[in-house]
């Protein structure tokens, strides 16, 4: 499953859509971010998605975790959401 990777100048609605697509196609979506300004912009896309997705009739969580990634040579901790229909 590919990864949605989101900054902090990332626009969440844009977000927002490719979650959504990934979620119709896929079944699942997984976002990525790294930062206090990114994880906002993440979470912001997350309840704007569930807010696409609902009109379609569909219900979709967040499910939240910590992982490693390596940048530059250079172990960051980020923060992994899995966002799923319910």
């Amino acid at each position: 499953m590919e990864v949605i990777k989101v900054s902090a100048k990332s626009r969440s609605t844009a977000v927002a859509g490719a979650i959504a697509g990934v979620i119709r196609e896929v079944g699942r979506a997984e976002v990525q971010a790294i930062g206090a300004g990114a994880v906002n912009q993440a979470i912001k896309a997350v309840a704007i998605a569930r807010g696409y997705l609902a009109l379609e009739g569909m219900d979709i969580v967040c499910i939240p975790a910590f992982t490693e990634v390596d940048i530059e040579g250079q172990e960051r901790t980020a923060l992994k959401m899995v966002v799923e229909p319910r």
